[in-house]
């Protein structure tokens, strides 16, 4: 079961890849990690600025598989046809959330059908 507490002392860094300072990637392989779960590539320095995720996620998305929402998927999240967005499926009390990691607001968990709104499309990969 995931320690959602720890990730109460997260600070979002643009590019943060090592915990406790880490952005929308960073969440994605520190979670990763606390599931037991193989890591991904940390595209250290990454960000969305000049496509620079949406580029770093198609590449991974080449070596994984489109899934159902299911703990441990990442998770895909697009503005128009671009990757501008990532994060992973948790299970919190038996239900799908995603957590995902912003400016100001840090950590978040936020069940799976809410988050989905948020987008104009949203894949899950494993």
């Amino acid at each position: 079961m995931l320690d959602t507490d720890k990730y109460r002392s997260v600070t979002w860094l643009k590019g943060g890849r090592s915990f406790p300072k880490i952005d929308c990637f960073g969440i994605v392989n520190e979670i990763r990690r606390d599931l037991g779960l193989a890591e991904w590539p940390e595209f250290s320095g990454v960000t969305k600025d000049d496509g620079g995720l949406d580029n770093a996620a198609r590449t991974l998305m080449q070596s994984l598989r489109r899934c159902d929402p299911c703990e441990g998927a990442g998770v895909a999240c697009y503005s128009g046809s671009t990757v501008t967005h990532v994060g992973i499926v948790v299970s919190l009390n038996g239900q799908l959330h995603v957590a995902e990691c912003n400016p100001q607001t840090n950590v978040t968990f936020l069940p799976l059908a809410r988050f989905r709104r948020r987008f104009v499309k949203v894949e899950f990969w494993q």
